[in-house]
């Protein structure tokens, strides 16, 4: 286990979540669970924790309650291969939830990612300022990421 755990604390939704991520996540897998018992604070025999893993990074989800809701604050990024693999975390993360911009979503928990290409940072620097602009302009207009656009706008001379 590391030492860091991102904790995300839902209503009461944690383990539909948790089969839910580990269906959209090949390499996923739930670890473990914890029920509520007689002193609650949820309905007794519930789940209270459910443990998964994520490409090697482990997650735990709560059943808290009604307190505390997901915000943009918080992001996951999914760094990308390429855009198949783009495409693919695009249309399983939006089902049920709704796209932002610039490559963000809220999945249908409200939780918050960013599926991007693993060269965004080639694409949005480099030595040469015009390319660089001209490929976060295109980037601002988009709310899924294209890669071959992103790309074509870096090299345009416009």
């Amino acid at each position: 286990m590391g030492k860091i755990t991102p904790f995300l604390w839902f209503d009461d939704k944690a383990e539909e979540a948790a089969n839910f991520y580990v269906s959209v996540f090949k390499d996923a897998k739930i670890i473990g669970e914890s029920r509520y018992g007689e002193a609650g604070p949820g309905k007794p025999g519930s789940v209270m924790t459910m443990d998964i893993e994520l490409h090697g990074l482990r997650f735990g989800l709560l059943n808290g309650g009604p307190l505390f809701k997901f915000t943009e604050a918080v992001s996951f990024v999914i760094n990308c291969a390429d855009q198949a693999e783009i495409d693919y975390y695009w249309e399983k993360l939006t089902e049920g939830g709704e796209p932002s911009q610039c490559g963000w979503l809220k999945d249908k928990f409200g939780l918050s990612w960013q599926v991007v290409p693993e060269a965004l940072g080639e694409l949005l620097g480099g030595s040469d300022p015009g390319a660089s602009q001209r490929a976060m302009a295109a980037m601002l207009k988009m709310e899924k990421l294209d890669i071959a656009a992103l790309q074509a706008a870096r090299d345009s001379k416009n």
